[in-house]
């Protein structure tokens, strides 16, 4: 398989396409998000040791709510941490193919930190659009987990507590995303027509076995995600596709580099 130019720009618009916000995210809406609960966790949670994390959700808005997703060491040797979850909420927003979701995010500082926006449901129904390890400063890992493909990428403007902006496009034979306005993986196997799932945004914290955990004087970490919203073609073929910006008839890449 052919790996595309990972400096390319974003491709133009072209043609005007009828598209809207779908979904803007207001972290403080119980409307939108549940806090502190998520089905990919067994049980709804609060913990997941077999995903090597020491998270202990909690519904506690001081973790989640303003858009700062923090963790904080536990007695027991678990932290809390903040997770919101668009699923079992009262709108129950879901991504669906073609759907372009867009955010700006501020990368955490400290080692054991685990970032991410991702989607799950009914136990699978993964897509990664960020996933972020400081002991790996300049390296951000994306996946597609519905047709087993993923990329790690290094790039200088990403480092412990920068701004990076992301955006990816959930096409139904490309999931492709873009770093800061530069496209920088077509995974060239998508999401087929028919896929949604709902939306997590959370903190995780690692348990040592593939990163490595928080150092003994760190008590606590955050991230943040200042803005993220959900776009929708309303003139997108069946396929789900979105015909600006999906490039679905790119030549797929190769499917990951090594990580550092």
């Amino acid at each position: 398989m052919t790996d595309p130019l990972p400096d390319s720009p974003v491709p133009e618009l072209g043609v005007p396409l009828s598209t809207s916000v779908v979904f803007t995210a207001d972290f403080t809406s119980t409307a939108q998000w549940v806090a502190g609960r998520s089905w990919a966790y067994p049980g709804g949670g609060p913990v997941n040791p077999r995903d090597d994390k020491l998270d202990y959700l909690v519904t506690d808005g001081a973790y989640s709510r303003s858009g700062v997703f923090r963790a904080r060491r536990r007695p027991d040797g678990r932290w809390n941490t903040g997770l919101l979850t668009t699923e079992g909420s009262q709108e129950g927003f879901t991504v669906r193919a073609g759907d372009v979701l867009e955010a700006r995010v501020r990368l955490p500082k400290e080692v054991g930190a685990w970032p991410a926006i991702w989607t799950w449901r009914d136990g699978d129904q993964e897509i990664d659009v960020f996933e972020y390890h400081p002991d790996n400063p300049d390296l951000l890992e994306f996946t597609n987990h519905v047709r087993h493909t993923n990329r790690y990428h290094h790039a200088e403007a990403v480092q412990p507590g920068a701004w990076v902006d992301l955006r990816t496009v959930f096409g139904s034979r490309s999931v492709n995303w873009w770093l800061n306005g530069t496209r920088v993986f077509a995974d060239g196997r998508g999401v087929g027509r028919t896929w949604h799932a709902y939306l997590i945004v959370n903190l995780s914290v690692c348990a040592g076995r593939y990163h490595p955990p928080p150092e003994p004087e760190t008590t606590e970490m955050s991230y943040e995600v200042s803005h993220l919203v959900v776009r929708r073609s309303t003139t997108a073929s069946s396929r789900g596709d979105m015909t600006t910006g999906a490039c679905e008839d790119d030549p797929p890449p190769a499917a990951s580099d090594h990580q550092a």
